[in-house]
């Protein structure tokens, strides 16, 4: 019995110590193609970014960039799943922004919580920006990580 019971701790042990353990660093080629794709995301955040602080100064509505998102976005969700589940979630709020800035009353004025929400998608926006860049420089999820992440997802999205 005895045998058994230490059989059964030596496996678990193991077994935890395979979902503990960090995956080596990427490869050459994936990090290039991380790298690209956080390059080209942050790129496209920053011109929307730009483009929301002409909004508040003119209240003229415009119409946001998502392609460098819809492009890359294969490789963000392979390399840094929490990274794109946090840029996915933002960039599906995209059409209510420009719904907000395109509903302006006399004089340009803009109702409270379309002004709330236009102002909450930028400071978003900056905030995946960070996380995206720290996700590009840190050393590969472990498969622990990876099982918590997609278990967390399919929690929030069902």
């Amino acid at each position: 019995m005895r045998v058994l019971a230490a059989a059964i701790v030596a496996l678990l042990a193991g077994a935890a110590g395979l979902l503990l353990r960090r995956r080596p660093p990427r490869d050459a080629a994936a990090q290039a193609e991380l790298d690209q794709a956080v390059a080209g995301v942050d790129r496209e955040l920053a011109a929307n970014l730009e483009l929301t602080t002409m909004f508040d100064q003119t209240r003229q509505a415009f119409v946001m960039e998502n392609g460098q998102f819809a492009i890359h976005g294969v490789v963000l969700e392979r390399e840094v799943p929490n990274a794109h589940r946090q840029a996915a979630a933002l960039y599906a709020r995209i059409p209510d922004t420009e719904s907000a800035m395109e509903r302006r009353g006399p004089a340009n004025t803009l109702k409270d919580e379309d002004r709330l929400l236009v102002e909450g998608w930028e400071g978003d926006a900056r905030t995946v920006q960070i996380t995206l860049r720290a996700a590009a420089t840190a050393s590969p999820p472990s498969p622990l990580d990876r099982l918590i992440a997609r278990l967390t997802a399919r929690r929030w999205s069902d």
